[in-house]
C-alpha cells in the first residue's frame, strides 16, 4: 500500500512460520453453534469458518507480520500503475484445484464476479468499482477500475478463487452442503451438519513446495466439534475431547485451570500477545429504532453501565475497556482532542457530529460500587433533555409510551447474559425495562442480517490495514440494505468522508489522520456500549501442539493457529 514489502524477492518462508515444523497429527477446535452450509460466501446458510481458511486460496497471501502488504499465492506476478487504475495478474502455470484441474482466468473472473453479485455484500463494494475486466494471455487478466482506490489492487488479490465449473447448471448463491472445490491445502473429509467436520491435507495440493507456505498448514488433520453451549464445550476440552481451547474469560483463566490434564503436563497454556487494534466488543444500539435514534439516549445508557463494576464481577477487573474500535494501536484518535491534522479533517462536518467530536472524549467512569449513583444521575438528566419523564416508577415518552426494549442473545452466551442481568438491574433504577431474548445460531444470523433487533452484543475484529471494508462497518448504505456489518445503522456523511480519504490517501500520515478522524467520528457517535478486550490470547493446549518462537505482529488472529502450528510428542 505504502512503499516497499518486507521480505525480500525469493524469501524463503514467512517470518512467523517454521520452515522445519514436522507435518502430520491432528487438531481438535470446539466452535459454539452450528452449520448448515459450505458455502460461506453467500447470505444463505452458515458455513463453519474452516471451509474458506483451508480449502480455498487467492491470488495473493497475507504476511501477517506486516499490514498492508500482499505476496503471490495463485498469481505469481502482479502488476500496477502508480495510480492504481488497473491491476493485472498472471496465474502461476502448477496451480491446481483439489480435483487436479488447472485454475484458470476463467475461474478468477468468474469467481470475482460471482462474489460482486451473488456473494455477501461485503464483495459488492469492490465489485461497483470494476469497469472492466479481461484476459490477456493463457494465464494473465486485466481489471480496470472505475475511480481512484489505492486499495482495490490488494482487495482483489485477497478474493477467493473457486472453481466455475462446479457451479455449471447450479446457483452460486444457494445454500448447499456440497464441499466447495478450491486449491487449498485441504479437502474436506467427513461431517455431521451441526455436529462436526474434518479436513484432510490433500496429499497433491499444489502448493506444498511454495515458499510462501513453508512451515505451514501442517497437520494431517483438522476438526471442528459444534456445541449449544460454550460451558459445554471448555467441559469437551477438559476432558480431552478437544486438543485446544481459547479462553475468552480472564477469571476463568485464572481460577479454572486447575483440572487433572493441567496439573499433569497434558495441557499447557500459553499467552499470545498481538499489537492489533482493540476492536469492538460490546452491546450495539440499533439506531434504526426509534427509541434509540437520540445521541443524548445512548449517552444517557452508556452512563448506566457500570463498566467497572460488572468488569470486577466477571474478570476480576483485570481487562482494560475498549476506549473506540481503532485504541491499543496508533489507529486509534487516543486522549485528549485531535491534533490539527485530523481536526482540519473533521471541521467541515461540525454541525453533523456531537458536541465532543472537536474535544476531549472519554467514556463515563463509576466507582466500583453496585449503585453507581454519580452515573445515574448523568443518566437521567439526559434522559430529561431528550424528553422522556419518569411516571409511576416508568421511564415515559411525551406519548406516555414506556421506555423497553430488547437485548438480542445468541443461545449459549452465557457472559452476556450475565452482563445482562446486571445492567437491567441498573436501568431499573431509571424506570427502563429491559427484556433479554434467546435465540439459536440460525435465527440469531438471520435476525442480525436483517437488523430484527433493539441491542445485541457485537463483535467486531479490525485490522491494521482498514480500507473498504470500513463501507460494510459504517456505510450509510448499510442502514437499509441487510447483510452488511452496519449492524448499529450508522449515517454519519463525516465517517464517509474519512473512509474516501483513507482510501485515497497518498502517505502514511495521511491515512492515519483519515483513520484517526473515522475512528473518532464512531467513537463520539455511541454506537454501541464498549466492553473489554485483552492485549494477548490465552490458549489452553495439549503438550503436543507447538507454534513457531517468533509471534506475528496480529499475534493469535488469522493465519496463526491452525496454519502454522505443528504437532509433535
Amino acid at each position: 500500500m505504502y512503499g516497499a514489502p518486507a521480505l525480500p524477492e525469493g524469501f524463503a518462508a514467512l517470518p512467523h512460520a517454521n520452515p522445519d515444523a514436522p507435518r502430520g497429527g491432528r487438531i481438535v477446535f470446539g466452535e459454539v453453534g452450528s452449520f448448515d452450509s459450505l458455502n460461506p460466501y453467500i447470505l444463505r446458510g452458515r458455513a463453519p469458518w474452516g471451509v474458506q481458511s483451508l480449502t480455498v486460496e487467492t491470488l495473493l497471501g497475507r504476511n501477517h507480520d506486516e499490514p498492508f502488504a500482499l505476496y503471490g499465492v495463485l498469481a505469481e506476478s502482479v502488476e500496477t500503475d502508480a495510480e492504481r487504475s488497473f491491476v493485472a495478474f498472471t496465474l502461476r502455470e502448477e496451480a491446481r484445484f483439489s480435483d487436479g484441474s488447472p485454475v484458470t482466468v476463467a475461474d478468477v473472473l468468474w469467481s470475482i464476479e460471482a462474489l460482486g453479485t451473488l456473494g455477501q455484500p461485503r464483495y459488492h463494494t469492490v465489485w461497483s468499482k470494476i469497469a472492466t475486466m479481461e484476459q490477456t494471455g493463457p494465464r494473465s487478466l486485466r481489471i480496470t477500475f472505475t475511480e481512484p482506490d489505492r486499495e482495490m489492487p490488494l482487495l482483489l488479490g485477497l478474493r477467493p478463487i473457486l472453481q466455475k465449473a462446479q457451479f455449471d447448471g447450479r446457483a452460486f448463491d444457494r445454500s448447499s452442503l456440497e464441499p466447495l472445490i478450491g486449491s487449498g491445502p485441504y479437502v474436506v473429509d467427513r461431517l455431521e451438519a451441526g455436529r462436526y467436520i474434518t479436513f484432510r491435507k490433500n496429499p497433491d495440493w499444489w502448493g506444498r513446495d511454495l515458499p510462501f507456505y513453508a512451515g505451514q498448514h501442517n497437520f494431517e488433520e483438522i476438526r471442528y466439534d459444534y456445541f449449544a453451549d460454550a460451558g459445554v464445550a471448555f467441559e469437551a476440552f477438559t476432558a480431552g475431547h478437544l486438543t485446544t481451547w481459547r479462553e475468552g474469560n480472564v477469571a476463568r483463566w485464572g481460577h479454572a485451570y486447575d483440572f487433572p490434564a493441567v496439573t499433569s503436563g497434558e495441557v499447557v497454556r500459553s499467552e499470545i500477545p498481538h499489537s492489533r487494534p482493540s476492536g469492538i466488543d460490546g452491546l450495539v444500539f440499533n439506531t434504526r429504532r426509534e427509541i434509540f435514534a437520540d445521541w443524548r439516549v445512548r449517552e444517557a445508557l452508556i452512563h448506566a453501565f457500570n463498566f467497572e463494576f460488572i468488569n470486577r464481577t466477571l474478570n476480576d477487573g483485570a481487562l482494560p475497556r475498549i476506549a473506540s474500535p481503532f485504541s491499543n494501536s496508533d489507529l486509534g484518535m487516543g486522549d485528549g482532542p485531535p491534533d490539527a491534522r485530523v481536526r482540519a479533517l473533521l471541521e467541515p462536518f461540525a454541525d453533523t457530529l456531537t458536541p465532543d467530536a472537536l474535544e476531549a472524549h472519554a467514556l463515563p467512569v463509576s466507582d466500583g460500587s453496585e449503585g453507581n449513583r454519580r452515573n445515574i444521575r448523568r443518566a437521567m438528566a439526559l434522559l430529561e433533555d431528550a424528553g422522556w419523564r419518569v411516571d409511576g416508577g416508568v421511564l415515559r415518552d411525551a406519548d406516555g409510551t414506556p421506555f423497553e426494549f430488547e437485548l438480542l442473545l445468541q443461545q449459549g452466551a452465557a457472559e452476556t447474559q450475565s452482563i445482562a442481568n446486571i445492567y437491567a438491574e441498573a436501568l431499573r433504577r431509571l424506570g427502563i425495562t429491559l427484556r433479554t431474548v434467546t435465540v439459536d445460531s440460525a435465527q440469531f444470523t438471520q435476525r442480525t442480517l436483517a437488523y430484527d433487533f433493539d441491542m445485541t452484543r457485537r463483535a467486531l475484529s479490525l485490522s491494521l490495514s482498514p480500507g473498504n471494508e470500513q463501507w460494510l462497518y459504517w456505510g450509510s448504505q448499510g442502514v437499509d440494505t441487510p447483510g452488511t456489518r452496519n449492524w448499529a445503522g450508522v449515517n454519519a456523511p463525516a465517517a464517509e468522508a474519512m473512509i474516501q480519504t483513507l482510501l485515497t490517501a497518498r502517505d502514511e500520515a495521511e491515512f492515519t489522520a483519515a483513520v484517526q478522524a473515522l475512528d473518532r467520528v464512531i467513537a463520539t457517535g455511541r454506537y454501541w456500549i464498549p466492553l473489554w478486550f485483552s492485549d494477548v490470547a490465552r490458549i489452553a493446549h495439549h503438550r503436543s501442539l507447538h507454534f513457531p518462537d517468533h509471534l506475528p505482529l496480529y499475534g493469535d488472529w488469522m493465519g496463526f493457529q491452525p496454519e502454522v502450528w505443528w504437532h509433535e510428542d
